[in-house]
């Protein structure tokens, strides 16, 4: 692995941010009206921005009220039920250490990143919000990327797309067959194995 700033993708990969989001889109059907298929959102594994999400669920001219819902009843939720992973921490500091910087690239609002943030004291260098799919790759390759760090197949094809190592995680809604047909080219059961492999793929570059 080249030297060079290492991403990570932030739900379901630094965090398990699942039941913070599964708890907005209760309170938000319940305050709406609108009755949003809770467990089909989950089986996805919040692979899309809210936006595109929300286009399943209410009609396009909907779509920015219905977002502000959701927000508001996400800033306080996250915090309540959001939690890091396990190595993630690990995962980021590895990185510093060894004189790199840490992304967080995601296609969060950046008023959601903050409480997720402050719930499970993790950090990065810099923060790319509001960002999916090829919008990832745009940033990883602008910032020079080593590597990028997901859960989705999405995230593999960004990682692959911006000439960065792809690592995916099953901590997410997808398995390794899913992640490995995207394209990436290590599979972790979890961010505890980040540090070994990142290490080793330092030392062999």
């Amino acid at each position: 692995m080249r030297a060079g700033p290492v991403g990570f993708d932030l739900d379901m990969t630094l965090i398990d941010s699942r039941p913070g989001i599964l708890a907005t889109w209760a309170a938000f059907s319940q305050e709406t009206g609108i009755p949003v298929d809770v467990d089909d959102i989950d089986a996805r594994g919040f692979a899309i921005k809210l936006e595109d999400e929300l286009l399943r669920w209410v009609d396009a001219a909907d779509v920015d009220g219905a977002a502000a819902i959701f927000l508001r009843h996400y800033a306080t939720l996250a915090t309540e039920g959001t939690t890091a992973f396990a190595g993630a921490s690990d995962a980021l500091a590895c990185v510093e250490e060894a004189g790199a910087s840490t992304l967080i690239v995601t296609a969060k609002h950046e008023v959601s990143v903050g409480p997720c943030l402050a719930a499970t004291g993790l950090h990065a260098d810099r923060i790319f919000h509001f960002v999916h799919g090829p919008e990832k790759a745009a940033v990883l390759r602008q910032v020079g990327a080593a590597a990028y760090v997901g859960d989705t197949p999405a995230d593999m094809a960004a990682g692959k797309d911006a000439s960065a190592v792809a690592v995916g995680v099953t901590t997410g809604a997808f398995d390794e067959a899913a992640l490995r047909a995207a394209g990436a080219d290590h599979v972790l059961a979890s961010l505890t194995a980040f540090r070994s492999l990142y290490l080793a793929a330092r030392t062999r570059s």
